[in-house]
């Protein structure tokens, strides 16, 4: 379990964020957040203020990452690329979540190591990661400035012909429920967005199409919603191209696999971050996923 709870003693009083900072080598900035979250506890209850003094035994309760042997894809002195299957996260949900991404990145390449952008969990392919924290500003910077140019793969039901550039702003759908709102769409009132697609190979036995995905901006679900958008839904999609009532039966972990199979073409979404292209220390970078998607496209769809 990544989340473990260690007992640890104070000789003499400390405040709890001094502690953390002088003996485990968190920075403030760290040791204050844990503190927040509630990761000390005194007497099995958290303390919430980073001012609290600590004095004799109290409990801590800590990340420590697993592997399950994710080798990555580029390793540098500054960052490293993960090949990530679908399926694993990027980061844990809670403190209960037997594995993610963040695991292996850590148990590999150190604490101070952090993943500097997100994919879904059910895509696919390349995440970029800094091995330190100086990096981590400068990755998380070019992202910002819009300096990285990212290609997905993604299986789509239908014919797709030519190609495309689809800028349709998007927004969180508005609904009372926390879990619809994890959901966006198109809308007039939502924020700017672009995408290209270029088909590269038709499945006529299928009636899907790969396509080649671009995206120019980084908004949530931005590839699924706007395939979905030209009629285009991805296979395996199990939010856009759904009916109401089936998305809520999967956001609430209730669709059956092959039920999802039967509604969607797959038992997982077919998309996969392909390509990375960036300039970082004056060094031009340009890689590549080792996954071989094209024969996921059989496999997964049978």
């Amino acid at each position: 379990m990544p989340f473990v709870k260690k007992k640890l003693f104070a000789k003499e009083k400390t405040r709890a964020f001094l502690y953390l900072v002088k003996e485990l080598g968190y920075t403030q900035k760290e040791a204050q957040r844990f503190i927040a979250r509630g990761r000390v506890l005194v007497d099995g209850e958290p303390i919430t203020k980073a001012s609290f003094e600590l004095e004799g035994e109290f409990e801590f309760i800590y990340f420590e990452p697993i592997t399950k042997g994710l080798e990555p894809t580029f390793v540098h002195d500054e960052f490293v690329v993960f090949d990530k299957p679908s399926g694993v996260l990027i980061h844990p949900q809670t403190k209960h979540t037997p594995y993610s991404l963040i695991d292996e990145l850590k148990y590999q390449f150190g604490r101070d190591a952090n993943i500097a952008h997100r994919i879904d969990m059910e895509t696919s392919g390349l995440v970029l990661c800094a091995r330190n924290k100086k990096s981590e500003r400068d990755i998380k910077m070019m992202f910002q400035e819009r300096d990285m140019q990212k290609k997905y793969l993604a299986l789509v039901h239908g014919e797709f012909q030519n190609s495309l550039v689809v800028e349709e702003p998007i927004i969180r759908r508005k609904d009372d429920s926390a879990i619809l709102r994890m959901v966006v769409e198109v809308h007039p009132d939502g924020k700017p967005s672009k995408t290209t697609f270029k088909p590269l190979e038709y499945f006529k036995e299928l009636d899907m199409t790969l396509v080649e995905c671009a995206p120019h901006t980084g908004r949530q679900h931005q590839i699924r919603v706007h395939l979905f958008h030209v009629k285009h839904p991805i296979v395996g999609d199990p939010i856009y191209g759904q009916s109401k009532e089936n998305f809520i039966k999967y956001l609430d972990k209730e669709l059956s696999d092959k039920k999802r199979l039967e509604l969607s073409g797959a038992s997982r979404l077919m998309l996969h971050a392909n390509e990375l292209e960036f300039e970082l220390y004056n060094r031009y970078y340009h890689i590549k996923s080792k996954v071989d998607f094209r024969s996921l496209v059989f496999s997964l769809c049978e």
